[in-house]
């Protein structure tokens, strides 16, 4: 089968097509012939050599993917050869098949493509696991994300709204801020010209959010605490401006704050299987009936993965990337 390999750590250009031994599938798992992968930060820090693929995963790049099950590994399973399904997967996506478990298949959405089934995996499991599990944000509790136009952005604004929480986010145009004020955003940041700490306080009248979900770390750190209100909850899950930061812990005492965050691809099938069956009963009926989708800005075939990744880093985009194979 044909893959993509990083031939060594370093810029796009690294990204190259192998050909390679079609995987058999183990005990628990199914083998799917891919139509189409995401691409998600994560892919982009592996090619760096910075986020190294956990012990026993693929070195192929590629955490979600959409196909069609062909073959399965022993043990029971729900699925059968011919399913489509869309997977979260510890690595091995961008390739023309690709395993996974078949606790963390979920079925394609109705009347969803495969292409926009790949969009899925990565972002609605981590928004579902961090905002809703593990900050625990409510119905009329107020939500802020850094990056509302990042895949795991635009998920965020659908679910937050999709369950009664208003929602504000930040973005670095004005037009990636009218888009996300389109998708259901209540107020977007545009963070090249505004304070969003100044923004938030007038947008809560001093009060604060309830949530926040930061990809960016560094010196978002400090301005973070400014936004967030009593027994408030900030998610960190990304840091793409850094893993360090100076802070006042005054405020954490004094607000009852909880600060938290997490990584999902190093997480053991049962945890993510929990999601997956969390995401089936409450969010797949969502995503049947229209009333959420993936935002997808632009598809690659396999080949071209090293121009998908340069798009991906130049941040022009809005929403997903979606390798087709």
């Amino acid at each position: 089968m044909i893959a993509i390999e990083i031939t060594e750590s370093g810029t796009p250009e690294v990204l190259k097509p192998t050909q390679c031994p079609v995987p058999t599938p183990s005990a628990g798992e199914v083998l799917i012939k891919v139509a189409a992968a995401g691409i998600n930060r994560p892919d982009i820090m592996q090619r760096k050599g910075l986020y190294p693929p956990p012990p026993g995963a693929s070195d192929i790049p590629g955490l979600e993917i959409a196909g069609t099950v062909v073959a399965i590994g022993e043990n029971p399973t729900r699925l059968k050869e011919g399913d489509q399904v869309c997977a979260l997967v510890t690595g091995g996506g961008y390739a023309e098949y690709c395993l996974a478990s078949a606790d963390l298949c979920l079925p394609v959405p109705r009347d969803m493509s495969l292409s926009e089934a790949a969009a899925l995996p990565e972002t609605f499991f981590t928004v579902w696991s961090n905002v809703f599990n593990r900050a625990r944000l409510a119905a009329g509790e107020t939500l802020f994300v850094h990056g509302g136009t990042s895949g795991i952005g635009t998920t965020a604004i659908q679910l937050a709204k999709a369950f009664d929480a208003k929602v504000f986010v930040t973005a670095g145009t004005e037009a990636k801020c009218r888009f996300c004020t389109e998708l259901g955003a209540d107020a977007a940041i545009n963070y090249n010209e505004q304070d969003f700490a100044e923004e938030i306080r007038q947008l809560t009248s001093g009060k604060g959010v309830n949530v926040i979900l930061d990809m960016i770390g560094g010196d978002y750190f400090p301005r973070n605490l400014k936004c967030m209100a009593f027994d408030a909850r900030l998610v960190q899950i990304a840091l793409q401006k850094g893993a360090t930061s100076e802070i006042d812990l005054l405020p954490i005492m004094l607000k009852r704050l909880t600060i938290t965050g997490s990584t999902l691809r190093a997480r053991d099938t049962a945890f993510k299987a929990d999601i997956a069956k969390n995401l089936l009963e409450n969010v797949w009926p969502l995503l049947d009936y229209g009333q959420i989708k993936p935002i997808i800005h632009a598809t690659f075939p396999l080949k071209e993965a090293a121009q998908a990744h340069a798009l991906m880093e130049s941040g022009q985009h809005i929403g997903k990337i979606i390798l087709t194979v």
